[in-house]
């Protein structure tokens, strides 16, 4: 499991969705394909609609991950905090799994000793350090979202310095919804640093539609294309071991 892949769709959005498939639906079907998705719903002196909010936590549920309802001057600190805890949560699933088919159906980690459960946390606090991760950042660019853009571009740079410590290897790439053309455009393709972000939000054009549903359609897509590359390189690696005989 330590060689494995942590995959996380992180989705920022000041409201519900209005045009296209039911984000909830998508959510549920990244979560079958092993990507947790997890929701920012971003506040910025507005508050939130009761609708708008219930849509976030659904998604973040439907998708196996966490969200959060933050005001933009905290988001900074909250896409760190929502990432970390995704990650955790993720761990602890698969684990409790384990679990589950070592010790039976009606056993958890909460179950053990104390010393035990101990045991099994470090195992869970090490993978969150060592496996691989791959973040899909998914922002919301309707025309509400305008004047948090700058703080959405802090935030994601800072969440990519807070996790340059960690042993495996971080991937981010970033897409904007509504596209020009498309449901989402690409901002920034997979890439192990935030740092090139600088500027890039000055140049979206603001629309009007949230197309959450299908813009979290083509992010699986995307994940999807992603490993199937990194399967080929794989396999020409291999390819290329035999060639030369080792």
């Amino acid at each position: 499991m330590s060689k494995g892949t942590l995959k996380q769709i992180l989705l920022l959005t000041d409201g519900h969705s209005n045009q296209g498939e039911d984000p909830v639906a998508i959510a549920a079907l990244a979560r079958e394909q092993g990507i947790t998705v997890n929701v920012i719903g971003v506040v910025d002196g507005d508050h939130l609609n009761e609708k708008g909010i219930e849509e976030i936590e659904s998604i973040a549920m439907s998708g196996g991950g966490v969200s959060q309802v933050v005001y933009a001057k905290q988001l900074a600190q909250t896409v760190q905090m929502v990432t970390r805890k995704a990650m955790t949560q993720t761990i602890h699933g698969v684990v409790n799994k384990e679990l589950t088919q070592i010790l039976g159906q009606n056993h958890e980690i909460e179950d053990l000793s104390p010393a035990k459960r101990g045991q099994v946390m470090e195992v869970v606090d090490e993978l969150g350090e060592t496996m691989n991760l791959d973040v899909l950042i998914l922002v919301d660019t309707s025309a509400s979202m305008r004047n948090k853009l700058p703080m959405v571009q802090e935030a994601l740079t800072d969440l990519s310095i807070s996790l340059t410590s960690r042993m495996g290897a971080n991937r981010f790439a970033l897409y904007s919804f509504p596209g020009k053309k498309k449901d989402i455009d690409k901002l920034l393709d997979w890439t192990p640093q935030l740092n090139s972000l600088t500027g890039i939000f000055q140049k979206l054009s603001s629309g009007g539609i949230t197309p959450t549903g299908p813009a979290l359609q083509v992010a699986i897509e995307k994940f999807q294309k992603s490993g199937a590359r990194r399967r080929l390189m794989a396999g020409d690696e291999e390819q290329l071991f035999e060639e030369s005989g080792m």
